[in-house]
């Protein structure tokens, strides 16, 4: 990375803290307003300069969906406290959100597992390596969906936020599942009516199995179907890519139409789940990685330096992709193996994803309570099971979690609604949970090096010293 890309880096960083703290201060006296019917005139127009300044913001400092996402939310609370005559009758646009995104989950977890299954068929070539790496990943992977199923039910963000039954319909009570319908229940009978259903567990399961055979095939035979299946995801990668440019106004709907039904309070339970969700972070951090990072024997302080950099880049973009490259010099440097580097990390970014895997169990069960459906452990344990096999493979999809939690509640039955009232605060848990996605996988490298005896954390090469330099 050049001096002046790092140099305008900063520059965007210190626009967009300016950006962030002018709008929150804007909204926040805003809100503070409706207490006092003599400043409501004042409030309205506080909050309408939040929300410009905010748009401003979205329009010169990053074209990306994220910040367009943000104004839409702010955007959606708004028109929901100052015309909810309105706000209500725009709900036909998230419901248009909804149906596109659900039409994207079967097709897409069908196609990116069978090709990132059977496109590794060449995991017997590595070995050791490999079985280490993927146990690794799910026993991790696992942990973080444990710590985001404690410390959803010990908060309870959302209880106490009942919907109105026009938004959520009638919901079934999930009914306690004995682990022997578990598995049973997890194989499909017809893959067809497993996809019109929306059991995305069972249609996670048949395309594992499918991969498998497809990799095990005769290379001549297998090959055509492989690009099939290949062809399907990078259509369906695309075709996601142009629903999510509907994501602001869907959460801007969705907003306005739960601000104006349920009054302003709503915002507190999802302010109170953001802490609880960086708060479960800092806990698998100090936890589990750290642990981890000791029972391995790793310098910590290098470690960190190391990591540091890949993180705040994360952080800062809320894009995986963007900190790769920095991620795998800087764990060269560290004194991992580039062969393990080279396999490790990109498969890091399909099964390791720990802030995402955290964040999605906190999310369904903060679902759950917003429905007012109570969750046995048998239901949170296949609940898991769901959550761990269709998050594999979306990693580079746009807004892969509002995928992955769609699929999810449909299985479970679950309304969805609540879910596209987290996509309006999704952006501020984006960046955490890559972060942590980042970091996870740093540490899965050099955990994995240490294993295999091919750590080297004393001498690094000139060569990756001199590519850092410049």
């Amino acid at each position: 990375m050049s001096a002046d890309t790092l140099q305008g880096n900063r520059h965007r960083l210190r626009y967009e803290i300016a950006a962030w703290t002018l709008a929150a201060v804007l909204l926040c006296g805003g809100l503070t307003c409706l207490a006092s019917a003599h400043f409501l005139a004042l409030g309205v127009t506080l909050r309408a300069a939040g929300v410009l300044v905010l748009l401003v913001w979205a329009t010169f400092l990053r074209r990306k969906l994220t910040p367009w996402i943000v104004v839409g939310m702010v955007a959606g609370v708004e028109l929901g406290l100052d015309a909810p005559a309105v706000a209500i009758g725009s709900h036909f646009l998230s419901d248009i959100f909804l149906r596109l995104v659900k039409t994207i989950v079967a097709p897409l977890i069908l196609a990116t597992l069978v090709s990132g299954i059977a496109g590794h068929g060449d995991l017997k070539s590595v070995g050791r390596m490999g079985w280490k790496s993927l146990l690794y990943f799910e026993v991790l992977t696992t942990i973080a969906l444990v710590i985001g199923l404690i410390a959803a039910n010990i908060s309870k963000a959302g209880v106490g936020l009942a919907m109105p039954a026009e938004m959520i319909g009638s919901v079934p009570s999930a009914a306690p599942m004995h682990w022997q319908e578990f598995l049973a229940h997890v194989f499909p009978e017809n893959i067809a009516k497993a996809i019109a259903e929306g059991q995305v567990l069972q249609v996670a399961v048949f395309a594992a199995i499918f991969g498998i055979a497809l990799a095990m095939a005769p290379r001549e035979k297998a090959a055509p179907v492989l690009k099939l299946a290949e062809g399907l995801s990078e259509v369906m990668f695309r075709f996601t890519n142009i629903v999510m440019y509907m994501a602001p106004l869907g959460v801007a709907a969705a907003m306005a139409y739960t601000v104006a039904k349920m009054g302003p309070g709503v915002l507190i339970h999802l302010g109170k789940l953001l802490l609880v969700f960086y708060g479960a972070l800092l806990a698998f951090i100090l936890f589990v990685l750290l642990p981890v990072a000791l029972i391995a024997r790793l310098p910590l302080r290098r470690l960190l330096r190391h990591v540091s950099g890949p993180a705040a880049i994360a952080f800062a973009t809320a894009t995986s992709e963007a900190a790769l490259p920095r991620a795998m010099e800087e764990m060269e440097a560290f004194g991992v193996p580039r062969r393990i580097l080279s396999f490790v990390i990109p498969a890091g970014y399909s099964f390791n994803l720990d802030g995402s895997t955290l964040y999605l169990a906190m999310a369904m069960v903060f679902v759950a309570q917003v429905a007012n459906v109570p969750l046995s452990i048998g239901t949170q344990i296949f609940m898991m099971g769901t959550l761990m096999l269709a998050s594999k493979g979306v990693a580079g999809v746009p807004r892969a979690v509002l995928v992955v939690l769609l699929a999810t509640a449909g299985t479970l039955r679950l309304p969805s609604e609540p879910i596209l009232i987290l996509v309006g605060i999704d952006a501020l848990m984006d960046m955490g949970r890559t972060a942590i996605n980042v970091v996870g996988n740093c540490l899965a490298s050099a955990v994995i090096a240490r294993w295999e005896g091919a750590l080297n954390t004393e001498t690094v090469e000139p060569a990756v010293l001199a590519a850092m330099a410049e």
